[in-house]
């Protein structure tokens, strides 16, 4: 104790030092401690990790009957949807070139034969759009698709025509796929562009019909109406003296419908 009071200063650092080292020593044991239970979680993830990999994977038998209940569900409605776009589009018969021409022609005369009785007029040289083949045959693999078009064609020009326009102005097809070298796709487009003339009361009946088909499928992609009077009725002067009878402002007047329409098939 009489050294410790003589030499205070190097007591106190000797005293330190050994305070210094325990708790260096102490922090070596934990960190060394700490050290091998990292190794060992280490070692034992590895190893699963390893038989894990040689392992081949496969669901549980749980999982594998919820999977291929699934599998079923999704084919049953797949299956329940391509019948019912099926539904959607009229049939295609397997008919020769020769025999479209012969189809096209007896279309060409009954919606003539209609149009005169309803009192509608169609245009000059009218061929429903299949102006190419009313001398020419179409190929072998474009002539159950095309008259499966005419007889969507037939069916959007009885619209108009029971509806009583007053006449059809122009009538185009866009050509098949089949009609020109293309890749063939899940859903093709038979595009119709017409324009007609009626009263507003007619333009709509058509409209609806065409929008509320189920078999053909059809979309209405562009619709263009005009009026025939492109400026309003002019306004009666303040002194006149009022007609006994009602006269009708509006309504009255003829309007020009033009659309294209799609009509699509589904090659499921």
């Amino acid at each position: 104790m009489s050294w410790f009071r003589e030499n205070r200063f190097l007591g106190t650092f000797l005293v330190a030092f050994g305070v210094c080292v325990l708790a260096a020593l102490w922090f070596l044991f934990s960190a060394k401690s700490g050290w091998d239970e990292a190794g060992v979680r280490f070692a034992n993830a590895s190893a699963e990790m390893n038989r894990l990999e040689r392992l081949s994977p496969y669901p549980s038998a749980d999982n594998l009957r919820k999977m291929k209940a699934h599998a079923e569900d999704y084919s049953s409605a797949l299956a329940k949807l391509k019948d019912e776009l099926k539904r959607r589009a009229a049939p295609i018969a397997a008919i020769a070139p020769n025999e479209f021409q012969s189809r096209l022609r007896v279309a060409l005369n009954a919606v003539s034969d209609k149009a005169r009785t309803n009192k509608v007029k169609l245009p000059d040289k009218f061929y429903l759009g299949f102006d190419d083949f009313v001398s020419a045959l179409p190929s072998e693999a474009a002539a159950p698709l095309l008259g499966q078009e005419l007889v969507q064609i037939e069916w959007l020009l009885g619209a108009l025509l029971d509806a009583h326009v007053d006449a059809v102005g122009s009538f185009r097809r866009a050509p098949l796929a089949e009609e020109v070298v293309t890749e063939s796709k899940v859903v093709e487009r038979n595009v119709i562009e017409l324009t007609f003339f009626s009263t507003p009361g007619a333009a709509r009946k058509v409209i609806n019909q065409i929008a509320g088909a189920n078999q053909p499928f059809c979309i209405i992609r562009q619709l263009h109406v005009r009026n025939e009077k492109e400026k309003g009725p002019p306004r009666e002067g303040a002194g006149e003296t009022p007609a006994t009878a009602l006269t009708f402002i509006v309504g009255n007047e003829k309007i020009e419908t033009t659309a294209q329409i799609e009509i699509v098939r589904f090659t499921l």
